[in-house]
């Protein structure tokens, strides 16, 4: 199991350099590698036992129907959820259907499963790939290894003026850095709110209140509860065969199909269920706190102060004041990437040449 999820570690390696959020990097790094070790597992067959296994009659191979079942659809009746197991059903849903095709509920998903996660994962990478392409390399660049504070004092002068040079000569030119980075933040809640809708859509509108019916199951009378993760992934299931007789005439084969791995379903899917939720809500009030920071600039100074302590509150406010949106962006995350001090030292000495580039302006 090590070897087969080993390759996956490296998603999760720290960064030197932070180009993003917290909340973004949970998004586009570890929910990429959850989905990506849910399909591994659920593929790995080895690891579940066989995904499915039919009890037929006399005479039919078995190899052959477990196939058939597996590639066609097994079905459950509904209404047998709510009957007594032992004396009046043999297994949760498992009854006669009598004929009766409309009141049989279908399962075709199953075998999906680990081609669909594989995609959300993705889906839930393609972020961080499109912020990748347009950064660039930017922060990493004017950076140039100011985050380690141990070095040569000429060299950190140096790179000290190269950076100055750089902020001033970009002054008021760097909006479309952040706004890109923003819209792909806003692209992650699409994406989560999006997979919602899907994984809804594929379990046949089951998914929405698949985790609030887990979380109030334990809390309704026995005789009338249904236990919903056997609903939605049942591990007992029927499945019709029809074949030839020696005679021509076609015969109907009813058999009962064992799906242990649902019971891996199951539960990749609660937790799923709980972390796609979780993870929109803090992207929705990560959103939230962007439009905040776009339409309220009085906000910028005390978090760029937040973001360094060290650095005045009124250096803070004077670069705010005299630096577009973008501007401001650069440098707080300037200050999650370089040397504290160092940090302290480039923001007060480029508030004062700002100041004294405005006072020179006519």
């Amino acid at each position: 199991m090590y070897k087969l999820l080993g390759g996956l570690k490296d998603y999760l390696k720290w960064q030197d350099i932070v180009t993003d959020n917290a909340v973004f990097r949970l998004h586009n790094l570890f929910t990429t590698v959850l989905l990506l070790t849910c399909s591994l597992i659920i593929t790995a067959t080895q690891y579940v036992g066989n995904p499915i296994q039919c009890i037929v009659g006399k005479g039919l191979p078995t190899h052959a129907i477990n196939t058939y079942c597996w590639i066609t659809s097994t079905f459950t009746m509904p209404d047998a959820y709510l009957r007594e197991v032992g004396s009046q059903v043999a297994h949760p849903g498992i009854d006669n259907d009598y004929g009766e095709e409309d009141h049989k509920k279908y399962y075709t998903y199953y075998q999906w499963v680990c081609f669909v996660l594989f995609f959300q994962a993705l889906l839930c990478y393609l972020p961080k790939y499109i912020w990748d392409t347009l950064e660039g390399g930017l922060m990493r660049s004017i950076v140039m290894g100011l985050n380690i504070g141990i070095c040569r004092e000429e060299d950190k002068c140096n790179k000290k003026k190269v950076l100055l040079d750089y902020l001033l000569r970009h002054v008021r030119r760097h909006n479309m850095y952040a706004i890109r980075y923003w819209i792909c933040e806003a692209l992650c809640l699409i994406n989560i709110i999006a997979q919602l809708y899907f994984m809804d859509h594929f379990f046949d509108g089951e998914f929405f209140s698949y985790g609030l019916r887990v979380m109030s199951f334990s809390e309704q009378a026995q005789e009338e509860r249904v236990d919903p993760m056997v609903y939605v992934f049942p591990r007992v299931t029927k499945c019709t065969f029809h074949k030839y007789g020696a005679s021509g005439s076609i015969q109907k084969h009813d058999s009962l199909c064992v799906l242990p791995l649902n019971i891996v379903n199951e539960k990749t899917y609660i937790f799923l269920w709980f972390w796609f939720i979780i993870l929109a809500t803090m992207l929705s009030l990560l959103v939230v706190y962007r439009v905040v920071i776009i339409a309220v600039p009085t906000v910028r100074p005390y978090l760029l102060h937040a973001r360094n302590r060290m650095v005045p509150r009124e250096v803070a406010a004077a670069i705010s004041r005299k630096t577009d949106v973008g501007d401001w962006w650069i440098l707080y995350m300037l200050g999650r990437n370089m040397d504290p001090i160092i940090y302290r030292e480039v923001v007060a000495e480029l508030a004062k040449k700002i100041e004294t580039a405005a006072s020179n302006t006519p």
